[in-house]
């Protein structure tokens, strides 16, 4: 069975890798894949459950990461084994940046059945390829968006906080400002008393060494 696809989302080819990398998100816009468990460096344990027409069966196997260059291309090798056959496949994956917001994801592969599944017509076959297919697409562009969403939150409680200090630190300017001010009233009054004192006392003697 043939496998073969590309989409263009508006994103570097960066978020893409970085959530194709994500074991917990790579599991969530796989279709049939229920969940992923790391056993190894670019290896996971994969449980899925895969309906094909009216031939229906739960599959586990292996999943590894091969061949990555990131973030351009990445190897994808699945192992399934089900009590209506197994699955074998192996597909490339590629991100085509075409500027800095915009990646064309495009896969080619080919999957070998045995069983029960080798024996569905290959119309019916080719008709779950493409419906899987779109459900990742669908699935991926979801969750770009979903990240984008969460980046555009959290930059304004940043600028706040930034703000916040900066007011902060203006308030400390200010009020070292005023409270230097403050002491050089304080000391120009003190000084003004302090004359005021002397030119007071100097006077009284005059006045009591003339009579007066």
């Amino acid at each position: 069975m043939n496998l073969k696809g590309n989409q263009t989302y508006n994103a570097s080819a960066q978020e893409i890798w970085d959530i194709l990398m994500d074991v917990d998100k790579l599991a969530k816009i796989t279709p049939g894949v229920s969940k992923l468990v790391s056993i190894g460096e670019d290896q996971y344990n994969a449980i899925s459950e895969i309906k094909i027409g009216p031939v229906k069966g739960a599959f586990q196997g292996d999943l590894f990461l091969e061949e990555k260059i990131e973030p351009a291309s990445f190897t994808l090798r699945v192992k399934q084994q089900s009590k209506i056959g197994n699955a074998d496949a192996t597909v490339a994956i590629n991100l085509n940046e075409a500027s800095a917001n915009e990646t064309e994801l495009s896969f080619d592969g080919k999957a070998k059945l045995s069983g029960t599944l080798a024996r569905t017509g290959q119309r019916v076959l080719g008709g779950v390829a493409n419906t899987l297919t779109k459900q990742f697409f669908k699935a991926l562009g979801e969750e770009i968006d979903a990240n984008k969403s969460s980046n555009e939150v959290a930059t304004p409680e940043k600028v706040v906080y930034v703000e916040t200090v900066e007011q902060e630190i203006n308030a400390t300017e200010d009020a070292g400002i005023i409270e230097e001010a403050l002491a050089n009233v304080d000391t120009t009054v003190r000084s003004q008393e302090k004359e005021s004192t002397e030119v007071g006392f100097f006077t009284w003697l005059k006045n009591l060494f003339s009579g007066k």
